[in-house]
């Protein structure tokens, strides 16, 4: 699945099914339409492996999500000067326009995921194909709907909850926003689904598709998120005793280009090099140039020098405790050496303590915005994390956190709190585009001393609603305060 990509056409929020003959009367030449489509079990698994590509691209691990460090307290923009990449900057400094370009991109690109999902669960049934595979392809096609909608929830709040593909432009032209609480109704309902449909692992090339554990450890994610701890810490030990997953012994092969979609994966974003160069939507990564050491040795420490991005920030990096095996992996500190023997600088322009982040490098490449190393998006160590939070004072509750902290060479702690877990989090999963997150559900957003000196305001709990949606859409109500 990770070789494959599928590009797709859609309009207004992604949800419209394509134009047909009814409102069109040009045949597309580079496109094949709904009405030759989905008539085979090849359409079917193409479908629904199309509905994955928005995953890797700019509205999402190709570029928007690394706004959720930065605008938490673990980083910074960096970069090369005051206009470089000012779109991270206003989402860094809380001065954030409704134009803003990457949270444009977050809300267009997620509904095209959306729409894509909703593709496969409406047309798919009716082809004639094997069962199992039908019944896996609804099951990854509710996965993928469920986790879009839990970008889009969590960031915007009330969202249009779009279920069908639209058959006509009017149909999504006076759409308004579903009230929270019915997203995520409909999260777990998709969820809930998915979990009997989808095989437990699978081989060959379809490894990185969705499993049932995917869904199962995206479940106990989201009760965390609305707050149930019972079903949160219910689907996290079903994960932990069913999965057969484990922890790497060593925290740094969840990052090795080697060991993806391994023993600790639940489920990753899939990027493949060599087939794309500046690009945001390739198969290839654009993290390890853009979050690369801005620094011009010889050779580039990453092909074509780093941009220095995504800087780590000073407290986050003193707030390691001592003996913590994850640092060395997360970032680079001043008399670090790379593979080949260059040492980190003590100053660099956009970093002047010297940091970077490493736990996505990947070294000299022979094309640009191209790595092949894969951004997990779920893994058993938070896993293990959220049962720790969710029940805080059952035995394996505290098991759980200390299996983390040991892999890290930490001490056991001697029994859990919300402030420990918060923290254990904040150090596991660094740079894995979910800090910001955390702090809004733990209702930390609006306290946290980093943010406050940032300057930010009650209403930035949540983002604006992008001006482009409501130019074309005035019933788009926008967000309180933007």
């Amino acid at each position: 699945m990770k070789k494959k990509t599928l590009g797709t056409a859609l309009l207004s929020l992604g949800l419209l099914a394509g134009c047909s003959k009814d409102y069109l009367d040009l045949q597309p030449r580079d496109a094949v339409s709904t009405e030759v489509f989905y008539k085979t079990q090849a359409d079917a698994i193409q479908a629904t492996t199309a509905a994955y590509a928005q995953l890797q691209k700019q509205g999402l691990y190709g570029h928007s999500l690394w706004a959720m460090d930065m605008m938490a307290d673990n980083s910074y923009v960096g970069g090369g000067g005051a206009a470089d990449g000012i779109e991270f900057q206003q989402l860094d400094n809380f001065a954030i326009p409704a134009s803003n370009p990457v949270i444009t991109n977050l809300w267009q690109r997620t509904y095209l995921g959306i729409g894509a999902a909703n593709q496969v669960l409406t047309r798919v049934p009716a082809i004639t194909m094997d069962e199992a595979i039908k019944a896996r392809s609804l099951g990854e096609a509710e996965f993928l709907r469920a986790l879009y909608y839990f970008y889009l929830v969590r960031a915007y709040g009330d969202v249009p909850l779009v279920l069908t593909p639209a058959q006509s432009p009017a149909e999504v032209a006076n759409i308004t926003r579903t009230p929270m609480a019915e997203v995520y109704a409909q999260i777990v309902k998709d969820l809930t689904a998915a979990i009997p449909k989808l095989p437990a692992s699978y081989t060959g090339n379809d490894v990185g598709r969705a499993t049932k554990w995917s869904a199962t450890a995206l479940l106990a994610k989201v009760y965390l998120t609305m707050g149930d701890m019972p079903n949160a810490a219910t689907q996290a030990r079903a994960v932990l005793a069913g999965s057969g997953k484990s922890l790497w012994p060593n925290y740094g092969d969840n990052f090795n280009v080697d060991k993806e979609n391994g023993q600790e994966s639940l489920f990753e974003v899939q990027y493949k090099s060599g087939l794309n160069t500046f690009s945001l939507d390739g198969p290839g990564s654009a993290i390890n140039q853009f979050w690369g050491a801005r620094f011009y040795g010889s050779p580039f420490v990453v092909s074509g020098g780093g941009y220095g991005f995504n800087i780590p920030e000073k407290e986050f990096v003193d707030g390691y405790e001592a003996g913590d095996l994850r640092k060395p992996v997360t970032v680079f500190v001043p008399g670090d050496k790379y593979p080949d023997g260059q040492v980190q600088p003590a100053r660099l322009q956009g970093a002047p303590n010297g940091f970077n982040v490493r736990k996505f490098y990947a070294g000299q490449l022979s094309t640009v915005w191209d790595s092949p190393l894969n951004v997990p998006v779920l893994r058993l160590a938070e896993v293990f994390l959220i049962l720790a939070e969710a029940a805080p004072g059952s035995a394996d509750g505290l098991a759980a956190i200390n299996r983390v902290r040991n892999r890290a060479g930490l001490p056991a702690l001697t029994s859990v709190t919300k402030e420990a877990v918060l923290k254990e989090r904040r150090y596991e999963l660094a740079f894995e585009m979910d800090r910001w997150y955390d702090l809004k559900r733990t209702n930390t957003l609006l306290t946290n001393p980093q943010l406050i000196a940032k300057g930010i305001k009650p209403f930035n709990v949540v983002l604006p609603i992008p001006q482009a949606e409501r130019d074309v859409n005035p019933n788009l109500a926008q967000n309180p305060g933007y």
